[in-house]
């Protein structure tokens, strides 16, 4: 478990299986006393870290292409004329 505000964080399960449920990646285990739980999988370290976030080492905290997808939400969302957003690539 590694998410940072999760009461189980540090602790070490089992791994019973891997699967979308409830509209999520999430892993299965069984904790001490014996029920099977679950968690999203992003709050363990279940996939290689992400080379951006080690990488950037905490300096950054958005991405180039998350940021660019909410200029494009917040340009959308702008009156007809009124784009503020000064595109500098082009959009895939």
């Amino acid at each position: 478990m590694t998410h940072p505000f999760h009461p189980l964080t540090g602790q070490e399960f089992e791994l019973v299986v891997r699967k979308n449920n409830w509209a999520e990646d999430r892993v299965f285990f069984f904790a001490d006393d014996g029920q099977m739980r679950s968690l999203p999988a992003a709050w363990t370290d279940i996939d290689p870290a992400d080379p951006f976030i080690v990488v950037a080492a905490g300096r950054s905290r958005f991405r180039i292409d998350d940021l660019m997808a909410l200029a494009s939400l917040l340009d959308a969302l702008r009156p007809v004329g009124r784009s503020r957003v000064k595109r500098t690539t082009p959009v895939a």
